[in-house]
C-alpha cells in the first residue's frame, strides 16, 4: 500500500515538473523573439555605430568630444516622437478655440527644455553677442532667449578676453546643450573692445555671427558712469572724468567710459577678420521703443523664424523699459534686475553737448561703415 502511494506521488511530481518546465520554455521563447526583433530593429537604425566615450577635464567638468560622427538612435527617436507630437497637438489645435500666448509659450519652452536636456550636446557659439556694455546687451540676451530655436548661457563666460588661455574645451563645456537644428549663443559686452577677440573668435570659426548692440555714446557714457558710481561712490565727478581741460574742450580718450562709445574705431579692428554680413547692429534706442521690430531683424540675422513679436512685450514705465509679458507659469512678468533702468546721474547740458560735439565725426564714419543712421545727433 505504501509502495502504491510514494509511485501515485511521484508521476503527480513528474507531471508537476514537466507542466513548469513547458510553462518556463514557452515564456523564455516568446521573450527571445520580442528582444531579437527589439535588436534587428535597432541594428537596421543604428548600424552598428558606437559613441566614443566622453572625456573629462582637470575641472572636473565633462566635455563632449567629436559628437557629429555618433549617430544616436535615441535622439533620432527623441525628435521623431517630438515632431509627432507636434504634428498632432497642431491637428488638435486647428479644432480648437486659439491657446493663450502663455500656454503655448510655456508648453513649447518645457517641451523643448526636455529634450535637450536629455539628448542635446554642448557646442560652440554660432553667435556671440560681442558688445557693448551699457547698450542693451542684457535686453537683448533675455528676449532672444525665449526663442525655442536658441540656447544661450546666461552668464558672461569672458573666454576671449579674460580666459582665453582655458581653452575651446573648457569654453564649450560652459555652454548649455543644444539640439543639431539649435543655435547655441553667448553674451560678453567687453569683446567688441578686446583688441585680440576678433582674431581669437574666427579662430574658433571663420562662419560666426556677431550681434552689437548701440547706443548714443553720450547716453552710454553717462549709464556707465552711473553704474560705477553705484558701486564706488568715492570717484570723481562724471565731468572731472571725462575732460583733461574741459574750459578747452579735451576730452579725456583714455577713460574707458569715452573709449568705448568711439564705435568706429573698434569696428575696424573686427572688419580684418569678419565680413560686414556676419555682423547686425541693433540700436539700444529702438530696442526700447520697437522691442518687436528690433528683435524681428535680429531672428531674420540670425535665420531664425519670427516667433517674438509685439505680443511678448509689454513697456514698464516704472523701469522706463520693455519687459517679457507673464507666461502662464509664472507669477512675475520677466523684467531686467535691479541693477537695470537706474536714474542717470544728472549731468550739466553744456557738458552733455561738448561730448556730442566730440562724437560726431566718430558717429559719422561709423554710420557710413554699417550703412545705418542711428540719429544721435
Amino acid at each position: 500500500m505504501a509502495h502504491r502511494f510514494l509511485s501515485s506521488t511521484n508521476r503527480f511530481s513528474a507531471r508537476f515538473a514537466f507542466i513548469f518546465t513547458v510553462s518556463l520554455s514557452c515564456t523564455y521563447l516568446c521573450y527571445s523573439i520580442l528582444f531579437c526583433r527589439g535588436t534587428i530593429m535597432t541594428n537596421q537604425g543604428y548600424e552598428g555605430k558606437k559613441c566614443p566615450p566622453s572625456k573629462t577635464a582637470a575641472g572636473g567638468k565633462k566635455l563632449l568630444g567629436n559628437v557629429e560622427d555618433c549617430a544616436s538612435l535615441e535622439v533620432r527617436s527623441a525628435l521623431d516622437q517630438t515632431a509627432a507630437q507636434r504634428r498632432s497637438s497642431e491637428l488638435r489645435d486647428q479644432s480648437k478655440a486659439p491657446a493663450s500666448f502663455g500656454s503655448r509659450w510655456t508648453d513649447t519652452k518645457l517641451r523643448n527644455m526636455s529634450v535637450v536636456q536629455k539628448y542635446g550636446n554642448k557646442k560652440l557659439p554660432n553667435a556671440l553677442i560681442v558688445g557693448v556694455k551699457k547698450g542693451g546687451t542684457r535686453a537683448v540676451l533675455e528676449f532672444i532667449r525665449i526663442h525655442p530655436d536658441v540656447r544661450a548661457l546666461g552668464t558672461e563666460p569672458h573666454f576671449f578676453d579674460r580666459n582665453y588661455d582655458r581653452g575651446l574645451d573648457w569654453y564649450r563645456g560652459l555652454m548649455p546643450r543644444t539640439l543639431d537644428s539649435q543655435i547655441t549663443l553667448e553674451k560678453t559686452p567687453s569683446y567688441f573692445v578686446t583688441r585680440e577677440a576678433p582674431r581669437r573668435i574666427s579662430s574658433m570659426s571663420h562662419e560666426t555671427k556677431l550681434i552689437v548692440v548701440v547706443r548714443n555714446p553720450v547716453t552710454r557714457a553717462i549709464s556707465d558712469y552711473t553704474q560705477t558710481l553705484s558701486k564706488k561712490p568715492d570717484i570723481p565727478t562724471f565731468e572731472d572724468l571725462a575732460f583733461k581741460n574741459r574750459s578747452l574742450g579735451l576730452v579725456d580718450t583714455s577713460w574707458n567710459a569715452i573709449r568705448i562709445g568711439m564705435y568706429i574705431l573698434h569696428l575696424e579692428n573686427w572688419l580684418q577678420y569678419f565680413r560686414p554680413s556676419q555682423m547686425h547692429f541693433v540700436s539700444g534706442e529702438r530696442l526700447i521703443t520697437d522691442p518687436a521690430g528690433e528683435m524681428g531683424r535680429i531672428q531674420d540675422f540670425l535665420g531664425l523664424k519670427r516667433i517674438i513679436t509685439d505680443k511678448h512685450f509689454y513697456f514698464n514705465r516704472t523701469k522706463g523699459f520693455p519687459c517679457l509679458k507673464k507666461p502662464e507659469s509664472s507669477s512675475q512678468p520677466r523684467c531686467l534686475g535691479k541693477s537695470k533702468g537706474r536714474t542717470h546721474v544728472l549731468i550739466d547740458q553744456e557738458v552733455i553737448e561738448q561730448l556730442q560735439e566730440f562724437y560726431r565725426p566718430f558717429n559719422i564714419k561709423f554710420y557710413e561703415t554699417v550703412g545705418q543712421d542711428f540719429k544721435w545727433e
